[in-house]
């Protein structure tokens, strides 16, 4: 799978799906799918164990395509994209938004 360009803790909205619209801060990324703070919730009946004693049904956060997600700017929208900055180290390959030409991290 190719670098994605989402990270955990960025803030993100979502583009496409039942949640289209609902901002939210990522909490983890893996295989091209990422799991955003208070989106895309989904019921789970669990089985009382000694972890959850009372066992019953929760509700936690699925994951979403990361495709269905926009890197949020200053409040708004904006595409990612890297560039290389100079540094004392050498040469460093940082994220920039695509609208306003900020470097992100």
């Amino acid at each position: 799978m190719a670098m994605l360009k989402i990270k955990k803790g960025d803030t993100v909205r979502v583009i496409a799906g039942k949640d289209k619209g609902k901002e939210g801060k990522v909490l983890s990324v893996a295989d091209g799918k990422v799991v955003v703070e208070g989106v895309n919730t989904v019921t789970k009946h669990t089985k009382a164990s000694q972890a959850n004693p009372q066992g019953g049904i929760i509700t936690k956060e699925a994951a979403l395509d990361a495709s269905n997600v926009m890197y949020v700017h200053k409040g708004k929208t904006t595409r990612i994209g890297f560039t290389t900055v100079e540094g004392k180290k050498g040469t460093k390959k940082v994220r920039v938004a695509k609208s306003t030409g900020d470097v992100i991290d």
